[in-house]
Formats: C-alpha cells, structure tokens, sequence
C-alpha cells in the first residue's frame, strides 16, 4: 500500500500557500535524483495530474505523488516545521538510511 500522510501543520501551511497559486492548482512532493546524499525531495505546484500520479487527500488537501516517488517515501509524511532558525517542510522517511544536515536530501 502506498500510505503516505500530510500532518495538520503541512495541510495549513499549504493551503496558505495555495491561495498564491493558480485555482485548480494540487501540491507536488516528488523524489529527485541529486542532493549531497543522493536523492533529494521537491515541494511545488501543478497544475495537471499526470498519468503516474496517485492523488492523496489529508485535511482537506488533495496533494500529488508519482508512482516512482511514492517507492522511496511510502509510509512517511510530510509536516510544516517553525523553529528559530526558520520554518521548511519536513519529510519524516522510514526508507531512508541515511540523510544529510539540509534535511532535504537523503539515501536508500
């Protein structure tokens, strides 16, 4: 099964974000290749569904993960982290082995 969640705090926050954004437009987590520990995640808008995308709904959020992403994050979430030092979107990721002190990027 492909479980993957969005916590209240990642719902809020890209809903704020959201308003900035084309209507119709969902939110995009995919896995890239890259990143200082081999893989990397990216946050954005789309304004299409492609064929490999499974669609996910939390709080009231419709959100997209291709089928290759959703391999390396299946059973994670995402939250939406305010510290001193900043706020960033944080993947917590049961699959990886290893991530790097950026928090964006990791391996398998």
């Amino acid at each position: 099964m492909n479980n993957f969640k969005l916590t209240k705090n990642a719902a809020t926050r890209i809903k704020e974000l959201q308003k900035n954004e084309e209507i119709g437009s969902l939110f995009r987590i995919s896995v890239l290749g890259g990143g200082c520990s081999g893989f990397q995640y990216d946050f954005s808008f789309a304004k299409e569904i492609n064929n490999d995308d499974i669609t996910f709904c939390d709080f009231d959020v419709n959100y997209l993960i291709d089928k290759t992403s959703i391999e390396f994050i299946k059973e994670g979430s995402l939250d939406f982290v305010q510290e001193l030092g900043g706020s960033f979107f944080k993947i917590e990721n049961p699959n990886s082995t290893a991530s790097c002190g950026c928090g964006t990027s990791f391996s398998i």
